[in-house]
């Protein structure tokens, strides 16, 4: 857990807000359906699950209606004061909430439950807007986690507390009403202490259209292909966080025999898990938004939902299954965390600061969309006689989708995550500098060539997916080749080898820079024959000529006499002489193209390699 980033007033104050709001959502919530469902089915003549799909209606309804609003609200004006005011009408509706309880008033409590979904609406693009504000990019992980893992950990207690609370024989629903009041005011005065966060886009015009306004946030988010991508993948985790989380009473019920407890038990395990997940995607990241990890995740959860539903199946004759379901919730939890952080995190890093807060807003009109489209997809399902095993099991379909859709999106960044890995295993890397690689944009990585392995360790540390240019024998090697072509190398041949496969690759590397993205280059052109550099090549010329980017010199000491390098022989034919060697990677800061030549840049590397 980031200790330093918990204590700090940037970052505490509204960490503390949205996990007692989340807290006062919860225990509103769980209280009501506790307190009420049963009289109020009596009174009204409406079942119990009739009134708890009017609950679900009232809370998810305000989002579809005022997330496009809130956003707008959100960009225009304070993130900070705009907190405090909301919390404000908490306490309002909060005191709705006691009235109700009082009363015993049906219309009042889900008038408050809709008007408390309309204050969650108007949060959540305020909560994800103003952490880059206060954050530094790399924080934005560690922030992220730490309001996911407060916020699931809020739903955990406020379950449990309110329902405790409001079986109190007789003082109940007055003892409730209290401790709503109470947090509330807790909420309010963690909300003052919230730094300024000064509006990003003071001159926009507030649309109160809320249909013109919810599509015209949806195309605003869909022309930002990097946060639509991360929408996306967020809402797939809430299908199915919504999915897993309404079936608990039933496994807790009809699959263990249990009871309210079992219920708070199984929900317990999966948001500790979530809580995990949430905190250990920071530290895999080392601060970076890792999204090498979103794929694999997706697949694990995939197959926790199998096994899961596997479970499910053959429950009544597995005396351990408790102990089977438990683990598999908790790892789902867990996975979920290691999904949700990071796409969260890239979309806040990859909005236009005066964009931001509306792109967060429709996030959460999508998110709820998917929300309702699991509860319709579990209701069709089992009113066509699917069992709880088919529903987890068409779950797990779902995750595999995901699964693959995400390896697809970010298929440069899994590729990266595990050679990172392997990287790590084989060396120990000292590594300084490589933070002068651009968060976004194009840029070009230029670095000595000591051993066949440079790509890799270079490829694994940068924190952006990296496109090396390679000599084309190499990439067209059998048995890498399938290897160099997933990592889309980029293969060149010298002019008297193959001047139409050099130009296509002077080609590629304009179109990959024009696109954004970093492109890998060795100017000596070959590997170091006795250790020295080699003189670098002008082709880092001709390509700055043609698509200026900025240029981050690195220098790599440490390699010579690895077996991949020509130290003792021809690399990779003679026996290895040392293991898991300390590899020492300098980057140095980045350089303008403007008049780079190979002479300046080959001084830098040098010098870089002599630094001590």
């Amino acid at each position: 857990m980031n200790r330093r980033l918990l204590a700090s007033r940037r970052f505490f104050p509204l960490f503390a807000t949205q996990l007692l709001g989340a807290l006062n959502d919860n225990l509103f919530k769980s209280g009501l359906i506790v307190a009420l469902t049963v009289g109020a089915a009596t009174r009204t003549g409406l079942g119990v699950d009739a009134l708890v799909n009017l609950a679900s209606a009232a809370l998810i309804l305000p989002f579809f209606l005022f997330s496009a609003l809130a956003g707008q609200l959100a960009d225009k004006l304070d993130k900070a004061r705009l907190i405090q005011a909301l919390k404000v009408t908490e306490l309002l509706v909060m005191g709705l909430a006691v009235v109700g309880f009082k009363l015993e008033s049906l219309p009042l409590l889900f008038g408050a439950l809709f008007l408390m979904g309309t204050q969650s609406a108007f949060f959540g693009p305020l909560k994800y807007g103003i952490l880059p504000q206060h954050l530094d990019a790399d924080e934005l992980m560690a922030g992220n986690g730490l309001v996911e893992m407060g916020t699931f950990l809020a739903i955990l207690a406020g379950s449990l507390l309110g329902g405790l609370v409001v079986a109190v024989p007789a003082l109940g629903p007055t003892l409730l009403g209290g401790l709503l009041l109470v947090v509330a005011v807790a909420g309010w005065l963690g909300a003052r202490a919230i730094p300024a966060a000064p509006p990003s886009a003071p001159e926009l015009a507030l649309d109160f259209n809320l249909a013109r306004g919810t599509w015209q946030t949806l195309q605003l988010a869909r022309a930002n292909r990097p946060a639509f991508k991360s929408i996306l993948g967020a809402s797939a985790f809430w299908f199915l966080g919504a999915l897993i989380l309404a079936q608990l009473p039933l496994i807790a019920t009809d699959v263990l025999g249990g009871d309210e407890r079992t219920i708070t038990a199984l929900l317990a395990i999966f948001s500790v898990g979530i809580g995990v997940g949430s905190v250990l995607s920071e530290k895999l990241g080392r601060g970076r938004i890792e999204l090498g990890a979103v794929a694999p995740a997706a697949l694990a959860i995939a197959a926790l939902l199998a096994d899961l539903a596997h479970s499910l199946a053959v429950a009544p004759a597995d005396g351990a299954i408790g102990w089977r379901l438990g683990l598999d919730l908790f790892g789902l939890g867990l996975a979920g965390g290691l999904f949700i952080v990071p796409l969260y995190a890239l979309m806040q890093e990859r909005s236009e600061p005066s964009e931001r807060s509306r792109i967060v807003g429709a996030n959460n009109i999508v998110n709820a969309a998917f929300m309702v489209a699991a509860a319709l997809f579990a209701v069709g399902l089992r009113a066509l006689g699917g069992t709880l095993p088919q529903l987890m099991l068409a779950a797990a379909v779902f995750a595999l989708a995901t699964a693959a859709i995400a390896t697809a999106w970010t298929r440069d960044f899994v590729v990266r995550a595990i050679v990172s890995v392997v990287v790590r295993l084989m060396y120990r890397t000292d590594v300084s500098g490589l933070d002068a690689l651009p968060r976004h944009g194009p840029a070009i990585v230029a670095a000595n060539h000591v051993s066949y392995m440079d790509a890799a360790i270079l490829g694994g540390l940068c924190a952006r997916p990296v496109r090396f240019v390679m000599d084309h024998r190499i990439h067209d090697a059998w048995p890498l080749r399938w290897f160099f072509r997933l990592c889309r190398a980029i293969p060149i041949a010298s002019r008297g080898e193959d001047p139409a496969r050099l130009d296509a690759a002077m080609e590629e590397i304009a179109r990959a820079l024009e696109d954004g993205e970093v492109v890998g280059i060795f100017p000596e052109g070959r590997l170091t024959r006795d250790g020295d550099m080699n003189p670098f090549r002008p082709g880092i010329e001709r390509i700055l000529a043609r698509t200026p980017a900025p240029v981050i010199p690195v220098a790599l000491d440490g390699l010579w006499g690895s077996v991949f390098s020509y130290a003792g022989g021809p690399p990779l034919k003679k026996l290895p002489r040392r293991f898991y060697s300390r590899v020492r990677v300098v980057a140095g800061a980045a350089m303008d193209p403007g008049g780079l030549d190979a002479d300046r840049l080959e001084r830098e590397v040098e010098r870089l390699l002599s630094a001590p």
